[in-house]
């Protein structure tokens, strides 16, 4: 699978991957999973969102970095427009973990942004991070950055409870004692409890326009994703807002959530089972029920995009 035209920030203000559907289409989503916009599991959710109808455009911090630090929103905005000049006149967006947060807070400033899916997301906005193996640490969180900027001006954000290198140790103590592939909920509950969130640490999703669809599972060991999700539909329940919204939440799943058509597009069955286990010692015993969850994640996403 060959993208059409690929984008540049420093050329173009945003790095990405346009992948317009063959025969046409009012319906586009900017996607955000993998590390790269041609990675593996991109070019996954480029043929699954295919299959529903839509064009797809593929969107990273940078090439081959996962790493999220004064991320301009500005970024979203321009791909945006370029999806709008080519006469789109539906533009959505999808992202998971930490793209999940990013999708949220995008749609929040960019009206033009219709549909909003976000799986495993927070409801605040992160502290910066890197994954630059400084010092030996393959992660740590960035000295007073925010993970995204509006305008020129950092957004801000709700600090970690813990500092280069200490922030990484903990990490890897936490995913040791767990037994999974990666563990930092304990890290961003004691984050909570060192720094209660404050209101402009929220994300404010009364502002998203058109249909939003929250994605979690109780048993995510990398965030307390669930009551993030809770979290933002008591918010849009008291607040005037400017969208409909609903949620897919469920016991089991895990932090990787992503619908079972997709996932069925990138590995056998047996294969996507393996992993799970294999990544995620919660889903032991539980197979069924996260392919369960994935299958009504995706039944939703289908049913909303038919919608649309």
């Amino acid at each position: 699978m060959k993208y059409e035209k690929h984008f540049e920030t420093e050329t173009d203000g945003f790095h990405g991957s346009y992948y317009p559907l063959k025969g046409g289409t009012d319906k586009a989503i900017i996607e955000m999973f993998g590390d790269d916009t041609d990675d593996y599991l991109a070019k996954g959710g480029v043929k699954y969102f295919h299959k529903l109808g839509c064009s797809v455009m593929t969107m990273s911090p940078d090439k081959k970095d996962y790493g999220h630090h004064s991320y301009p929103l500005e970024r979203i905005e321009k791909a945006v427009a370029f999806l709008r000049e080519r006469e789109y006149t539906k533009v959505g967006i999808v992202g998971l973990s930490t793209t999940g947060m990013l999708t949220l807070a995008a749609s929040s400033y960019i009206p033009d942004i219709t549909l909003t899916v976000a799986l495993s997301p927070s409801d605040f906005i992160m502290e910066g991070f890197y994954q630059d193996n400084k010092d030996g640490m393959y992660e740590r969180p960035g000295d007073g950055e925010s993970t995204l900027t509006w305008r020129g001006k950092p957004l801000p954000y709700l600090p970690y409870a813990y500092r280069h290198p200490d922030y990484w140790k903990k990490i890897q103590a936490d995913t040791k004692a767990y037994g999974d592939m990666v563990v930092a909920r304990p890290m961003f509950d004691e984050s909570e409890r060192k720094h209660p969130l404050e209101e402009e640490e929220k994300i404010k999703v009364e502002n998203i326009r058109g249909h939003i669809i929250f994605c979690g599972a109780k048993d995510d060991v990398l965030w307390d994703t669930c009551k993030y999700i809770r979290r933002m539909m008591a918010r849009l329940d008291e607040k005037e807002h400017f969208c409909t919204f609903e949620a897919v939440l469920s016991e089991h799943g895990t932090h990787f959530i992503l619908p079972e058509g997709m996932m069925k597009l990138l590995a056998p069955g047996w294969m996507i089972d393996f992993f799970i286990k294999f990544a995620f010692k919660e889903a032991k015993g539980y197979i069924k029920e996260c392919r369960e969850t994935r299958m009504d994640i995706d039944r939703c996403i289908t049913k909303a995009i038919a919608e649309w």
